[in-house]
């Protein structure tokens, strides 16, 4: 398991949600749920389909518009109107900026290189000068082991390697935090080990992270705090040797079961 004593330590808050509401019509996901995740902590949240994960953690960052609830990134708070929509897109979009997002499909351009998909936005959007650009973009290739890649396009690249770019080219944003919604769910099983080292890497320099698994092993491995998602509630959540460890409640003991 990840050595949790920087979590516990007075660090600053990366991300806080409070009584966080999403209904999609009359179908509510999200049900009241409540997180903090500090300077280095590790989040893993687990749970069944449909159990509200990917919702939670797409709300984060406003790829979905919370129902209701309370956002603070980074000490600012997000302003919101009475029905969650964003009061201020600009503020959504600066803030978006410091949350690195990895998804469970790679989307990376496929018209572009994998090069060219890692200095996109630093360039065109944040203004980065392209040559800054360009060799944080190498630096970060060569730490996820695809230096050899920049020239190639997205379609020569293994799912593996897709993912490995796509994790790449969101720290090229130099986020606050990551995110990383079931980063290796659409791979084969061969490959998800290459994924998994990547981040298990990122977690073991201190990087703030929230990510959505199914892995229990690694979320064991990696994670400062685990949070059980079921039907739109935490059900339970702790220190990952007394959630995997020493559960108490009767549906987290039948998903550990299920997923064992």
């Amino acid at each position: 398991m990840r050595d949790d004593t920087a979590s516990r330590s007075p660090s600053p808050e990366a991300i806080r949600i409070e009584g966080l509401h999403k209904s999609f019509g009359p179908l509510e996901v999200l049900k009241g749920v409540d997180l903090v995740a500090h300077e280095g902590d590790v989040v893993a949240i687990i749970g069944g389909s449909g159990s509200g994960k990917s919702t939670m953690l797409r709300c984060i960052n406003f790829l979905e518009t919370p129902s209701s609830g309370r956002i603070v990134i980074g000490g600012e708070e997000v302003r919101m109107r009475p029905d969650g929509s964003p009061a201020d897109r600009r503020q959504i979009e600066r803030l978006r900026q410091s949350l690195g997002m990895v998804f469970q499909q790679f989307n990376l351009w496929t018209h572009k290189t994998i090069l060219e998909n890692l200095i996109e936005v630093p360039v065109y959007v944040l203004g980065t000068p392209k040559d800054q650009a360009v060799a944080r973009a190498e630096r970060l290739l060569a730490r996820v082991g695809l230096a050899e890649k920049a020239g190639a396009y997205p379609a020569f690249l293994s799912g593996g390697q897709q993912q490995r770019a796509a994790i790449a080219r969101a720290l090229c944003m130099e986020p606050r935090a990551m995110l990383f919604d079931e980063p290796t769910s659409a791979l084969d099983p061969e490959l998800v080990g290459e994924v998994l080292g990547v981040i298990r890497d990122l977690a073991a320099e201190g990087r703030t992270m929230i990510l959505v698994t199914h892995e229990m092993k690694f979320a064991r491995e990696v994670s400062s705090h685990v949070i059980y998602l079921h039907n739109g509630r935490i059900e339970e959540e702790g220190p990952p040797d007394r959630v995997f460890g020493d559960p108490k409640s009767d549906r987290l003991k039948q998903f550990l079961k299920t997923v064992a």
